[in-house]
């Protein structure tokens, strides 16, 4: 499974490199971007939680 942020969608509020820093982080356009890795047990849960929180709905975890 992989983490995947829609950039039109996203609005930057920086709350998924809150929630899970090893995989999400800001881009200089203001956006967030998922690191291309694989998820393993630790990282699936806290990406499907910022997906969860998500304000815009722009991750998806599949």
């Amino acid at each position: 499974m992989k983490a995947r942020v829609d950039k039109d969608t996203c609005i930057g509020c920086t709350l998924c490199t809150a929630v899970c820093p090893s995989i999400f982080s800001m881009e200089d356009d203001g956006k967030s971007v998922a690191k291309d890795v694989e998820l393993d047990n630790e990282t699936l849960i806290d990406a499907r939680e910022a997906e969860s929180q998500c304000p815009v709905g722009a991750i998806s975890v599949e």
